[in-house]
């Protein structure tokens, strides 16, 4: 029998060796293909390799596909647990470390109905304990309730003797049980094997031999299945039908901000540089910049964060488009080189990937932590522009975005993303390069050549001309100490300081007026007014549907968009939801202090639970966190 539905949330969850991430990508991927919007969510767990079977563990990767996608889904409706461990963590969620915790709706990662479906093989004496179970009934000793659909199939077993004639050694045989599991999955949800076995044709090109082992599994998974109609229901998904006529692919966020990066650089006629050291989670970034010599990217990596942004700095005195990639920690370090940026009036574009921190802290979970000090970071008065992508997707739009600005203002540009963004997929229309916005360099003009000096800039803008090495009559030093406002010399002079400083912050927020200006979504008309950025676009807006209320979602940060302030003075109501304990809020509170705003936070690492902010909203905020 089959079911239709308008979308379906599937957890795949094991071991870390056991390819849940390869599994899920190659699921999105072809979803993606069929016509379905879709949102992932990557779990990772922080440990390098915990010990096989433990709860700490334990990786996870969940898809929302079908049509009206904006999140990766709160709870999943399809899990698939390969082992003891994942069973554990995706019934007891934030919970699974609490000695005796049961089951509950509200913490787990799938729904009271959902199908589970479980590798019966990984569920001996030993993995039980490995996972922590005091009891030899894990289904009871989880307080699973009756509708929890658990559908036992002997993965490894059949693994094996799907496999047993290929020739390969037992442990390259048991890295292919995700294979079997993919192709149930497949089944279970109606998808068609082809696409996945041209991905796996891809995937494996450079190693032929293990091409048609994973084919044979996947295709015995999904066979399994449809022989032995498991006594779960079918699922037929609706394809958004609503899509504008154009190519699509599944994207990262990370492969996005760097191809975004490209555009910009083809687009402005410039070299593309990035000075980068290797952070989690935004080498990616990195890696896919130095696949792309074929375009003329260079790419340096740096011995750290310090000379990276330095790099990155000369080669945009050279006049190339520079970048530095990075993440929290990263940020700091480069904060003063930021700041000679600032100075010297040079653009540079710094991409922070947000994990959860500070120090080290959670390295692979997402957070929104670094808003503050993007802003205000640095030592001295350091205007810098701000912007914040809100999809995987509209990551390629933003680093665009991040590096016109650049260009166009001679300025810094920090662009912030988070774990989440970075390492999650979403349906991405493929631009054409004519299609994207034209990026205006600030050249000097003929009459100041054989008279250049750094200090001359458009009255009108104050942004300031960009004379590069080897243009002759336009020669010139730059330097980051304090320039004389005329000449471009040296200077001390208290007045002349004073301007400067004012000169600088006057040509940020000259831009706010030029920036799109800011959209409601939602509910106009409603008295509430959830207030967002960055990453947490797509929950607000199931929220803020589910509460008939309005939406307003930055992207643009510092400067705040012309029109923010007579918007948000609309609403009897302002809350502001963000993944940290109030940043956007204190900041919009110093921006606007005649509006007063609520707070609804979280900080676990993970993204933003839509039913948790309807929930605090109804109740008064009495859950705010």
């Amino acid at each position: 029998m089959k079911t239709d539905k308008q979308n379906v949330v599937v957890r795949f969850c094991g071991d870390s060796g056991d390819g849940m991430q390869l599994t899920g990508n190659m699921f999105s991927s072809i979803s993606a293909i069929l016509g379905n919007q879709i949102s992932t969510l990557p779990d990772f767990p922080a440990e390098i390799r915990a010990p096989q079977g433990t709860l700490g563990g334990v990786s996870g990767f969940q898809v929302n596909l079908g049509s009206g996608v904006y999140t990766p889904g709160d709870k999943a409706d399809v899990v698939v647990a390969m082992n003891a461990a994942a069973l554990k963590v995706c019934a007891l969620g934030s919970k699974f470390s609490h000695a005796g915790a049961l089951y509950n709706e509200q913490d787990a990662y799938f729904e009271r109905n959902a199908i589970v479906i479980i590798d019966s093989d990984s569920f001996s004496a030993k993995d039980l304990e490995k996972a922590l179970y005091v009891t030899d009934n894990p289904f009871t000793e989880l307080g699973l309730p009756e509708s929890v659909q658990i559908v036992p199939i002997p993965i490894t077993s059949l693994t094996k003797e799907s496999l047993k004639d290929s020739g390969m050694d037992a442990k390259s045989i048991l890295k292919s049980r995700n294979m079997f599991a993919l192709g149930v999955i497949c089944w279970l949800l109606d998808r068609p094997i082809d696409k996945a076995i041209m991905f796996l044709e891809g995937k494996f090109r450079k190693k032929p031999q293990l091409i048609a082992p994973n084919v044979k599994c996947l295709t015995d998974g999904f066979n399994y299945g449809n022989n032995f109609h498991l006594s779960v229901n079918t699922v037929n998904i609706e394809k958004a039908e609503d899509l504008p006529h154009g190519s699509y692919t599944s994207i990262a966020g990370n492969k996005a901000t760097a191809w975004g990066l490209i555009a910009a650089a083809e687009k402005a006629g410039r070299r593309l540089f990035l000075g980068s050291y290797p952070i989690t989670p935004a080498t990616d970034i990195m890696q896919e910049l130095a696949l792309r010599k074929d375009m003329g990217v260079m790419v340096v990596q740096a011995e750290d964060e310090i000379s990276a942004v330095c790099l990155a700095i000369g080669a945009s005195f050279a006049g190339d488009l520079a970048v530095s990639s990075t993440s929290g920690p990263g940020l700091s370090l480069k904060s003063e080189a930021i700041g000679l940026a600032v100075m010297a009036e040079l653009p540079l574009v710094v991409v922070d990937v947000q994990r959860g921190g500070p120090s080290t802290g959670l390295p692979t979970k997402t957070e929104q932590t670094d808003l503050l000090q993007a802003i205000y970071g640095r030592n001295g008065e350091c205007p810098v522009v701000v912007l914040a992508a809100s999809t995987s997707a509209n990551c390629f739009h933003f680093a665009y975005e991040a590096a016109r600005l650049a260009l166009e203002n001679m300025t810094p540009v920090i662009l912030l993303t988070d774990t989440y963004l970075a390492n999650g997929t979403s349906l991405w229309q493929i631009p054409k390069l004519s299609e994207l916005g034209e990026i205006h360099l600030s050249l000097p003009p003929e009459q100041f050549k054989g008279k250049f000096n750094p200090a001359l800039r458009d009255t009108e803008s104050l942004v300031r001309y960009w004379a590069t090495p080897g243009m002759e009559g336009f020669e010139h030093r730059n330097i980051g100490l304090e320039r004389d406002a005329e000449r471009g010399t040296i200077s001390t002079n208290p007045e002349n300081h004073q301007l400067m400083v004012n000169t600088r912050k006057d040509k940020i927020s000259k831009l706010a007026e030029r920036l799109p200006k800011l959209q409601i979504q939602g509910n106009a008309e409603s008295d509430t007014l959830l207030i967002g950025w960055g990453s947490t676009e797509g929950h607000l807006h199931v929220a803020a549907d589910k509460l008939h209320c309005a939406l307003a979602h930055f992207n643009y940060i510092h400067p705040l968009p012309g029109n923010a302030h007579e918007l948000l003075s609309r609403y009897k109501r302002l809350i502001v939801c963000e993944l940290n304990t109030g940043q956007f809020a204190t900041y919009l509170r110093s921006q606007m202090p005649d509006l007063k705003f609520e707070q609804y936070n979280e900080t676990t690492g993970q993204p933003f639970s839509v039913e948790r902010i309807v929930e605090a909203v109804n109740s008064g905020m009495s859950d705010n966190r």
